[in-house]
């Protein structure tokens, strides 16, 4: 049926980007032009390959079975093409990577590794949350993401875990257990977790909760690190989570006590596309495993340690 055919890269773009919204105009606009146009683009495609590869309806559009089959190796064309301009341009543009974190700002963890090479070329990105960044990757605005990577992951991204952050309890000196030279997570329960945004968004400090038995929790913009503790030791009773090595503001009455037995680990993982991509990107991962090595950042004791998933060490 398709032998002999030379497909358009422009009509598979266009297929794959209304693939992924499965709305015209919202693809379209991604490719900047008209939704008449995309329509045309993707109508010659199904004429090319003598099927359909959408089912449009009053309720909008939604793959055929030949559409879910010929997604993925419709990206992998589009991938191989990326790098074919890739390898003819006498310079690499920089690798494209979003920094993306509540007040786990990955930007420390890349700081340190870019000041050990001193040779990458990064231009940085900051998204609003995780399926922002994974929107971004698959779209191909951005060759590679931070995040703290919960299943299931989108279909057409791949991941490797880079660091393992503990996470120490801040609160105020006046809340009961600030004497506390460490606390367990369970004697949090009877306090009020404070979080930037709300909870059901926060996958971590919403399975913390779960897990040691948190029952009440209050919520603040996410404007900074000062003013989101500046809120939380208005109300003796709230406490929060920071990374261990995350420098405290000064402000008064803030302290940062341990977590033990057990101690949470923030998961932060390195997404981006699995049909490859960015050739600095192989540069960036080996970059973290040999920081991560140096450093111990991807130690894990289940006897010790606390992950949402164990699994995510692997």
């Amino acid at each position: 049926m398709v032998k002999g055919v030379d497909l358009d890269l422009a009509h598979v773009r266009a297929f794959v980007l209304a693939a992924q919204e499965l709305h015209f105009g919202r693809a379209a606009a991604a490719l900047s032009i008209s939704q008449q146009g995309l329509s045309k683009r993707i109508a010659r495609l199904e004429s090319q390959l003598g099927t359909e590869l959408f089912r449009r309806s009053g309720q909008g559009v939604q793959l055929t079975e030949v559409g879910r089959r010929f997604l993925g190796p419709a990206r992998q064309t589009l991938a191989a093409a990326d790098q074919a301009l890739a390898a003819v341009r006498e310079e690499h543009r920089p690798l494209r990577v979003d920094v993306w974190g509540h007040l786990y700002a990955p930007m420390r963890a890349l700081a340190q590794v870019a000041t050990r090479t001193g040779e990458l070329s990064l231009e940085l990105g900051h998204g609003r949350d995780l399926p922002s960044v994974a929107a971004a990757l698959l779209h191909g605005d951005i060759d590679a993401g931070f995040g703290r990577v919960h299943p299931p992951l989108p279909t057409g991204l791949t991941h490797r875990l880079v660091r393992l952050e503990p996470v120490d309890v801040v609160l105020g000196e006046g809340h009961p257990l600030a004497a506390e030279p460490a606390l367990r997570p369970e004697q949090l329960r009877d306090s009020v977790l404070w979080t930037p945004g709300a909870l059901d968004r926060l996958d971590f400090l919403r399975r913390f909760a779960e897990q040691f038995g948190i029952r009440d929790h209050a919520e603040g913009p996410n404007l900074g690190l000062d003013h989101f503790l500046a809120a939380m030791l208005s109300d003796a009773r709230r406490f929060s989570l920071l990374p261990a090595d995350v420098p405290l503001p000064r402000l008064p009455g803030a302290r940062s006590v341990p977590l033990v037995n057990p101690t949470p680990l923030y998961a932060w993982s390195l997404l981006w596309r699995d049909t490859g991509g960015h050739p600095l990107l192989r540069d960036l991962l080996t970059a973290f495993m040999t920081e991560a090595g140096r450093n111990r950042w991807l130690e894990y004791d289940p006897a010790h340690d606390w992950l949402p998933e164990p699994h995510a060490t692997t």
